[in-house]
């Protein structure tokens, strides 16, 4: 699962005059990596299925993003309010192993309370450099 504010906050791309077009790239990457199969969380053995959590003005990218339709492809949640607050509720609906991306120490604290594990932004955009 993608914090994707955290995420997007934490490479100095312009991100801040453009929240759904930043949330937009970043989504096209990530949708990128998990086709690639590259996306292998530490201690895993098989890539993940990506979640992106979208939050205030982020949001309005939604409706420009393919919505997931197997097993693979990257899902879309919009937050009605609080980011942090839809990551935990999700997180709590998933089965199996989850796995957090965001170095929020709030949230971290949450999500591993939930039982995920957590990753920094710098794992997946290390991955997403060409």
């Amino acid at each position: 699962m993608v914090d994707v504010a955290n995420v997007m906050g934490s490479r100095p791309d312009g991100w801040w005059r453009d929240r759904a077009g930043a949330a937009l790239r970043l989504h096209a990457e990530v949708v990128r990596l998990a086709a690639s199969g590259r996306a292998v969380p530490p201690g895993e053995t098989d890539p993940p299925d990506f979640v992106m959590v979208l939050e205030g003005a982020a949001n309005a990218a939604a409706s420009r993003m393919s919505p997931a339709a197997a097993p693979g492809e990257v899902r879309v949640v919009q937050a009605r309010g609080s980011g942090d607050d839809a990551i935990v509720a999700v997180l709590r609906d998933l089965p199996g192993h989850r796995v957090v991306v965001t170095a929020d120490r709030q949230l971290r604290e949450r999500c591993v309370a939930a039982g995920a594990s957590i990753l920094g932004p710098g794992w997946l955009l290390g991955l997403l450099r060409p």
